[in-house]
């Protein structure tokens, strides 16, 4: 197979539960970033790395495989709680998919090229100030300088951005689980699983995998799943529909998330019939990637939504999602434990 198919296929090689051949020559490189890992992270914990800290509260979200888990809607989630609480959260995040290559407040209006798809629908939904750069500590700075009343930062990924200190770490695992439990490239794994141990909370976007739950098992647990029913016209007007009135017609559905195939099924649990278009995360789509879908109906996520304006060919509606979160079953909550790490402090 050529070297370009080998790397098409890796992310769907990884997620087989045991260890492919054709997945073997890369047990040394494997092997080797987990060398590097290990190191990288001891050399912050003996002080010869500085990891600083900003002057609020930081949640991290991240995850310890590579892709998309379902950080968003939990960051959502999480931002929501902590403002009915009396809180005035800000969000900081890399900007991944963004060409920014320094520290940016992100707006509503940003072009999503720059900034990113995910910050760019972060700014638009959970209406707190967000920053995104590459040092996430120095996007926390920025935040606080132009946001002083803010009182905590929730980082969008970061668990691995040991350079900024964290009152708290929540892991996300998606349906996917860990795969086959090896680092990469062999796997789909950034760092060990062991590395759960020194986490806060575990967050469940699907079935809990059992080796992941043993490893967590002293840590809280909770199962997030999203919620949606009613599309939203893809243009921007006040407009919406029910999935009732799109069956039986001619549905075409675009996904450029982590797992693409978590949006096909929720379309599915919505009775509609469609062609599934999937697309790798944080595509940058063009009006070519769309056009199969001139005769017919355009169906899509609200990540890929930021990201298709003006380029859909004809009519396009988006699913907006909300996390719905449920404690495991004698387990603490995530806010209940997201609160305890705030160390009970009163709102400024």
């Amino acid at each position: 197979m050529a070297a370009a198919g080998v790397l098409r296929r890796l992310p769907e090689w990884w997620y087989e539960r045991r260890l492919l051949p054709v997945l073997w020559p890369l047990l040394p490189l494997s092997w080797l970033f987990a060398g590097l890992v290990a190191l990288r992270r001891r050399l912050y914990r003996c002080g010869l790395l500085t990891a600083s800290c900003l002057p609020v509260p930081v949640v991290v979200v991240g995850n310890l495989t590579v892709g998309g888990s379902g950080k968003t809607p939990l960051v959502l989630w999480i931002v929501h709680q902590l403002r009915a609480a009396g809180w005035r959260p800000g969000i900081i995040s890399r900007g991944h998919g963004g060409s920014a290559r320094t520290v940016l407040p992100v707006a509503g209006d940003s072009p999503p090229s720059v900034v990113g798809d995910e910050p760019l629908l972060l700014a638009r939904r959970s209406a707190v100030p967000v920053f995104i750069g590459a040092d996430r500590l120095a996007a926390g700075h920025a935040l606080l300088a132009a946001h002083p009343d803010c009182d905590v930062i929730v980082s969008d990924d970061g668990l691995q951005h040991y350079r900024l200190q964290r009152s708290m770490e929540v892991v996300v695992f998606d349906g996917r689980g860990a795969g086959n439990g090896r680092l990469l490239p062999a796997g789909p794994l950034r760092e060990p699983l062991r590395r759960l141990r020194a986490a806060d909370a575990v967050v469940w976007h699907g079935e809990p995998e059992q080796r992941i739950e043993q490893l967590a098992a002293a840590l809280p647990q909770a199962v997030m799943h999203l919620a949606g029913e009613r599309f939203v016209a893809a243009a921007g007007e006040a407009r919406s529909c029910s999935a009732a009135s799109l069956r039986g017609r001619r549905l075409h559905a675009i996904a450029g998330i982590g797992d693409p195939r978590r949006f096909f099924a929720q379309l599915r649990a919505l009775d509609l019939d469609f062609e599934e278009h999937p697309f790798p995360d944080h595509h940058s789509y063009c009006a070519a990637d769309l056009s199969f879908a001139a005769d017919g109906v355009l169906l899509m996520t609200e990540k890929d939504a930021v990201k298709c304006a003006g380029l859909t060919p004809g009519e396009a509606w988006v699913l907006p999602v909300e996390a719905i979160l449920g404690a495991c079953p004698g387990r603490p909550g995530l806010l209940e434990k997201i609160m305890e790490k705030l160390n009970g402090r009163a709102p400024a």
